[in-house]
């Protein structure tokens, strides 16, 4: 006899109660949270408030026969707070939506609920409500977070000026190649149930894949370093989209060097063995959420020994065109080939 408890046996408000026994308020911001018709928030005067959303549809941003429960619940708050610090803002509350199919048990939802409290803890947020439904259909996640920022310091993708200097952090295409490894290990699976996923060799791209990290890190290093970046975004759907997103915004050109795109080792053995171009898993595979980000040229010496981030080209005017610049000098424009969600 099974020890899970199906949904029906609770019903919202039992869910909605035996979620919220776990949820600890740490936000001077946050004046109630869950358990009212809606929650209350008092940012500090001077701030100004960013909200952003996300949905996560089972079927179409994820596949639960190798996305683990509580790797999605993770991954489903880093992606908002990446957008948050895309803004140079500093996340403090989100609020969930669950549309949970019959076949979820009570014991499947607290695993989701796990993962994003790990979020919620890492990111210092506090998850101040949201709602439950059924669903026909497959999992959705919904979930919307809300940052502040010192008013008139929020970073747009429409400041950057010819001559900034194009930077991104951490390293590109190993969400996409993490993401290789698993489509081929899920097919081997249903060729041979009996079949042992092989993903030990794999463990940096399938962790991009599955657990990203939002760079919350590198805006407050940046605070710390005193450079107020011009224009900002986060890389969900791949560098080349951004940068045209970036450009279309600013105004502007830009050059992005193929040689200075950074690449981790476990991409480009992955890359290699799939027979896959690593520079075009970083420039469209997306899902890196990393940040890309422009700065001034005289700001350039107080970031070029950050070992996270890694100087890839610049702006320039806007009939220069958005252009790749090959190893051999050969200016390619660049094209949008990443994730369509329609």
């Amino acid at each position: 006899m099974s020890d899970l408890t199906p949904l029906s046996q609770l019903g919202e408000f039992g869910l909605i109660r035996r979620l919220q026994r776990d949820i600890t308020l740490t936000q001077p911001s946050t004046i109630l949270g869950i358990g009212d018709d809606a929650a209350i928030l008092a940012p500090p005067a001077g701030q100004e408030v960013v909200v952003t959303t996300d949905l996560l549809v089972e079927g179409v941003h994820f596949d639960l026969s190798f996305s683990p429960l509580k790797h999605l619940g993770f991954k489903a708050v880093a992606v908002n707070v990446s957008d948050v610090a895309a803004m140079f803002a500093t996340p403090t509350q989100i609020v969930v939506g669950l549309s949970l199919p019959s076949r979820f048990t009570v014991e499947a939802v607290e695993e989701l609920y796990a993962g994003m409290r790990l979020a919620c803890e890492a990111y210092g947020v506090d998850l101040v409500g949201g709602d439950t439904t059924g669903s026909r259909g497959g999992l959705v996640i919904s979930v919307t977070a809300l940052g502040q920022v010192e008013a008139g310091k929020a970073v747009r993708r429409s400041g950057g000026r010819p001559t900034d200097i194009l930077c991104v952090t951490g390293d590109l295409g190993g969400a996409y190649l993490g993401l290789q490894v698993l489509e081929r290990e899920k097919q081997a699976f249903l060729a041979d149930p009996e079949t042992q996923p092989e993903l030990d060799n794999y463990n940096y791209v399938v962790q991009r894949q599955l657990k990203p990290e939002a760079r919350l890190d590198i805006v407050h290093e940046l605070r710390e370093l005193g450079v107020q970046p011009t224009a900002m975004l986060d890389i969900s759907d791949g560098l080349a989209s951004e940068v045209l997103h970036m450009c279309a915004a600013s105004g502007t050109g830009a050059r992005v060097f193929s040689e200075y795109l950074p690449l981790a080792n476990p991409t480009l053995e992955a890359a290699a063995e799939f027979n896959l171009d690593p520079i075009t898993a970083a420039l469209n595979g997306g899902e890196d959420y990393e940040l890309l980000f422009t700065i001034p040229v005289a700001d350039h010496a107080k970031i070029k020994n950050h070992p996270d981030i890694t100087v890839i080209g610049h702006l320039t005017e806007q009939n220069d065109a958005v252009n790749l610049i090959t190893k051999a000098g050969q200016a390619v424009p660049l094209r949008a080939q990443g994730f369509n969600h329609f």
